[in-house]
């Protein structure tokens, strides 16, 4: 066993739940927490996986209600962005007849009285029950997060008081109405939290289809992983440390109370123990209580459905038959419409096409879920992946086969559109999601887990709580209430009020002086010249951006060119006072992956993740219209795009100074915005225009700058590197001060990719050394920091919380300039500085690479 650590509070497990509870106790308890995950990737079911390097897929998250409610606005800090699915978004499909649930519990009401006129009273009573079995429901679970002595006086309270939440589903709908076909309506959608009517209690029926999703449904825009991705960053702010592939073999337990955890970190195989006296589990009751050597306590509950889920990549869209991205289900009976005892395959059925509900998938995907019995796999259970016989597999593909059938006889030629299938089975749920016999919903939803008392946040062990769906109920809202249930039983009740109060909020309000970040919808392409196209990004709503910006200021895009992003940084070229899109104008490089994206694969409809405003590259009109200094704006190329925004902005505020702009192209093609340029001269009194083809007139020189630069002179300087160097040290000789000279390069994404690989030699070669870290010393007498082989100069200082100007961190805008008085290093200057700069030190922090011990200053 290992040395010993110690934290606060340890977490087992990272969905939703664990992180609801990470996140909480961290942010109001102000205690160190520390997350162990057993998988690779960490997110629970909010994770994504890849396949044919262009599929992606969710493991957990299908939709869920369009108003998600304040649990995920706070744990998401507002900035979760949901696309809506049709309006009648779940198709339910019987023998003999269909039924499609309308958004909004009315009209839901309205259409089965339309459809069923006979039970029309009794449909009114059945939704006063729901309303009643969800109180119930609720009740129960929050009574559950109290100390024991109070959970056991109040527990057969909540039963006489609520007995509709304790009756079995399908004892509910026969007591409520005659007609099968109403009953087998309103008992359909079992599949949301994963119990079957015969032994599934009325009041999680009642909480998930009857209610959390009645007034419509959505997708995350970017899947399942983006409110994945913001959650972790957010948790890391508040000093949660999330540590994948870390099995938690035992808790331990000291005089009945919580003494620590064992682990092992399954990369390295090294053993170790955290000291602590409070572990959360989100890891399920079952796994939890087998971690204390208690499993036999649970020998009341039922066991749990697992699930078998085919994954469909398509060649082409599920529109072209007439779907929407509305989910189905297939019941195979009325008189057995769970379809529980039918094989593996026939049963009921969810489809869901997550493609068309997402506005940000490049490619189509299906997804086919199954609930069935454990036991269909039990003859293969216990042995390796690797080595399983043939005749799983072909389980798997008869299996599969079946799935596909009943696809193609909904619709059609279906199955021709299918470029890859794969099939999860009880064993895969078992090893990935480390559920006992592979339950996907973890504990059955049956009124003996409503009557349980270990069914609920709380344990018998002092210090030892269960999160996620085992404390409140199904799906990933379900999970977060569950790890809040957590933070209710162990949080003071002073900052439990704090804490309920920052909830009801629905999450904060974003910093309008720092970026945003989110999803834009590519409103329109336009070809500008043969090898520049200008891109239009506007809300997803269509309505106002979500974002302001100044003129000269870029956007940070992330570019699905893999199966990881890349992202890249572009300038804004549309003007400020524009509230309803941003634009930007890309050329497209010659094995540019981002610049290729963007002209050859990017299409008009698509949303992207972007961040922004970023950048110091700014310029902002004086108060005083017609008196400002002379500005002079320089171009190579597609460095004109902020300046555009420049010179829009001067437009739109009416400025009546001057204003000189030079561009140079390499040739008359490549001019860029000539009409707008046109058009702004009506607008612009003092604007004066050069254009210079490179391949008849030469470069920008000392002679084509002496009629406008001086020493009142503002620059604002965009182009390649070699010309911005060269420019730097003209207008010098011409008086312009340093300060009054702004520079943005125009950089290829190419060369992040050499850093990288600089900084991979870098950090090799100093471990063949037996150097661990550089120190970077700096000028004022500061203590040193470290630097690790291979890291810039800027990302040491960002890591110990070393203030150095910074903006877009890849070398494109010049703002973290450093000079470096000693020391070795690698670079890239990017055209920032002139030589006389250069030669006095100047660098960008990003791009600087010590290769020794440096020593920096400003």
């Amino acid at each position: 066993m290992g040395s010993d650590e110690e934290v606060d509070v340890v977490v087992i497990g990272s969905g939703m739940g664990g992180l609801a509870a990470a996140r909480t106790i961290a942010q109001f308890g102000g205690k160190r927490v520390l997350v162990l995950e057993q998988h690779y990737t960490l997110g629970g079911m909010t994770h994504e996986f890849s396949r044919a390097g262009r599929f992606r897929f969710g493991t957990g998250l299908h939709y869920m209600s369009a108003s998600a409610g304040p649990f995920l606005g706070f744990m998401t800090d507002g900035r979760a962005q949901l696309s809506p699915l049709p309006d009648e978004y779940d198709a339910l499909h019987f023998p003999g007849f269909d039924f499609a649930v309308p958004a909004g519990k009315e009209r839901f009401r309205e259409r089965l009285k339309e459809r069923f006129p006979a039970e029309s009273d009794a449909i009114d009573r059945f939704f006063r029950t729901t309303r009643w079995a969800m109180a119930g429901l609720t009740a129960r679970n929050v009574l559950a997060s109290f100390p024991d002595g109070v959970r056991k006086a109040g527990a057969p309270i909540v039963e006489r008081l609520f007995p509709s939440a304790f009756r079995l589903l399908r004892d509910q709908v026969a007591r409520s109405f005659r007609d099968p076909r109403l009953r087998a309506v309103l008992a359909a959608r079992w599949g949301l939290y994963g119990t079957p009517p015969a032994s599934s209690a009325f009041g999680y029926h009642g909480a998930v289809p009857l209610t959390f999703f009645m007034d419509g449904t959505a997708h995350p825009v970017g899947g399942p992983q983006e409110l994945n991705r913001v959650v972790l960053e957010i948790l890391r702010r508040y000093g949660v440390e999330l540590r994948p592939r870390q099995t938690v073999h035992e808790v331990l337990l000291e005089g009945g109370k919580v003494a620590g955890v064992d682990v092992e970190d399954t990369a390295t195989g090294r053993r170790y123990r955290v000291r602590t006296d409070t572990v959360v589990s989100a890891a399920g009751v079952r796994n939890t209580y087998a971690l204390i050597g208690k499993s036999h306590e649970l020998a009341d509950l039922p066991e749990e459905r697992s699930a078998v889920m085919l994954f469909l990549g398509l060649d082409r869209s599920p529109a072209e038959f007439g779907l929407r991205g509305e989910n189905h289900w297939f019941m195979p009976d009325l008189d057995e419409p769970d379809g529980v005892h039918r094989p593996p395959g026939e049963g009921t059925l969810y489809v869901s096409f997550a493609s068309l509900n997402n506005p940000a998938a490049r490619h189509h995907t299906v997804e086919l879920l199954e609930l069935v019995d454990p036991k269909v796999v039990d003859q293969w259970r216990g042995t390796p992946g690797a080595e399983r016989p043939d005749s799983y597999r072909k389980f798997k593909d008869e299996l599969t086969e079946r799935l596909l059938a009943r696809l193609e006889e909904r619709w059609p030629g279906f199955r021709e559109t299918i470029a890859f299938a794969e099939l999860a089975t009880p064993l895969s749920f078992e090893t990935y999601q480390r559920s006992v016999r592979g339950s996907f919903y973890r504990l059955a939803a049956t009124p003996q887990r409503l009557r349980s008392a270990r069914a609920g946040c709380r344990t018998p062990v002092r210090g030892l709580f269960v999160a996620g769906q085992d404390a409140w109920g199904s799906g990933v809202v379900g999970a977060l209430a569950g790890g809040l249930m957590v933070a209710n039983a162990v949080l003071k009740p002073r900052q439990l009020g704090t804490m309920w109060r920052a909830i009801r909020s629905g999450g904060i309000t974003r910093d309008a002086a720092g970026p945003w970040e989110g999803y834009l919808r590519v409103a329109r392409i336009e070809v500008l010249t043969p090898t520049v196209r200008r891109f239009r990004f506007e809300s997803l709503d269509g309505g106002t951006m979500p974002f302001s910006f100044v003129a000269g200021q870029c956007v940070k895009v992330d570019l699905p060119v893999a199966v990881e992003p890349i992202e890249r940084s572009y300038s804004i070229c549309s003007s400020p006072g524009e509230s309803g899109f941003v634009e930007i104008a890309v050329k497209h490089e010659p094995d540019g992956l981002g610049s290729g994206f963007l002209h050859k694969d990017l299409e008009a409809g698509l949303a992207m993740r972007v961040s922004g405003p970023h950048g110091e590259f700014t310029w902002e009109p004086g108060s005083a219209k017609g008196t400002a200094d002379p500005l002079l704006l320089i171009a190579g190329g597609v460095g004109i795009t902020p300046l555009m925004s420049v010179l829009l902005a001067a437009a739109d505020a009416g400025h009546t100074g001057r204003v000189v702009l030079l561009a140079s192209y390499r040739s008359e093609d490549e001019v860029l915005f000539g009409p707008e340029i046109e058009a702004l001269r009506s607008r612009l009194p003092g604007l004066e225009v050069s254009v210079f083809a490179t391949d008849r007139q030469g470069r920008i020189g000392y002679d084509e700058l002496l009629p406008h630069a001086g020493p009142a002179t503002r620059v604002h300087l965009c182009g390649p590197a070699p010309m911005m160097q060269d420019l730097i040290g003209r207008l010098a000789e011409l008086g312009v001060p340093r300060e009054a000279i702004r520079t943005e390069a125009f950089v290829s994404g190419r060369s992040r990719e050499t850093r990288r690989e600089k900084a991979h030699a870098i950090a090799v070669a100093a471990a063949a050394a037996g150097v661990t870290k550089f120190m970077i010393g700096t000028a004022v007498g500061a203590p040193a920091f470290p630097c690790s082989p291979g890291q810039s100069v800027l990302d040491a200082a960002n890591a110990v919380g070393v203030a150095l100007p910074q903006s877009c961190g890849e070398g494109a805008c010049g703002t973290c300039r450093v000079r470096v008085l000693c020391g070795a290093y690698e670079t890239d200057d990017r055209g920032m500085f002139s030589a006389d700069e250069l030669e006095a030190g100047w660098r960008l922090a990003c791009q600087t690479l010590p290769t020794g011990d440096l020593v920096i200053g400003q």
